[in-house]
């Protein structure tokens, strides 16, 4: 098994491909990433957030010879978790709430530096107040905004991981940052 760190996710690929024990690496980089990223899109029980991306991984070991290396892992074993987190929802019947607790003013000072989208006055807004906002949006608002500002993840990366055109992208994170600002204003 390989442990160099210096290895490109491709190169993994490449090499899990033919030696199938080499996936673990990929595990090892993205589980926690993975993890985080299930539960702030409102899979609160552990058990479930730890079962849906045991089933992201099984896919995409499964699938690993579609993988495209010429593509960004990242986006892809991202867009085989969303998937599973829809799944898990379809099978649960459930609303997403998710967690976004952690680090929720650093989000708040991130956004409005990206349009000034948050006064200095909405900075002192707890973290159970943003969540409570995010939580009222609609779910593609919550996603792009949970893979922008939790997640960090670039245009290009949200575009691959929902299947949406690069303009979908920047029109969406506009709209959902425009109602997440009216759900904070509610709750003042």
């Amino acid at each position: 098994m390989i442990s160099d760190e210096s290895i490109t996710d491709e190169d993994l690929v490449i090499q899990a491909l033919n030696h199938p024990y080499d996936f673990a690496q990929l595990v090892k980089r993205y589980e926690a990433k993975l993890l985080r990223y299930i539960r702030r899109l409102g899979v609160n029980s552990v058990e479930d957030a730890e079962d849906v991306l045991q089933n992201a991984f099984i896919n995409a070991y499964r699938k690993l010879n579609s993988f495209d290396t010429s593509l960004s892992f990242s986006s892809w074993i991202y867009r085989i978790a969303h998937n599973e987190v829809i799944n898990h929802y379809r099978k649960s019947k459930a609303r997403p709430q998710g967690h976004y607790a952690n680090g929720a003013e650093d989000i708040l000072a991130k956004m409005q530096d990206d349009t000034d989208i948050i006064k200095d006055a909405e900075l002192a807004l707890g973290a159970k107040d943003l969540e409570n906002a995010i939580n009222a949006l609609k779910q593609k608002y919550k996603d792009i905004i949970v893979l922008r500002y939790f997640e960090e993840r670039e245009y290009k990366e949200i575009s691959d991981i929902l299947q949406i055109p690069m303009g979908s992208v920047a029109t969406l994170l506009y709209r959902a940052k425009r109602a997440l600002r009216k759900n904070l204003e509610q709750s003042n």
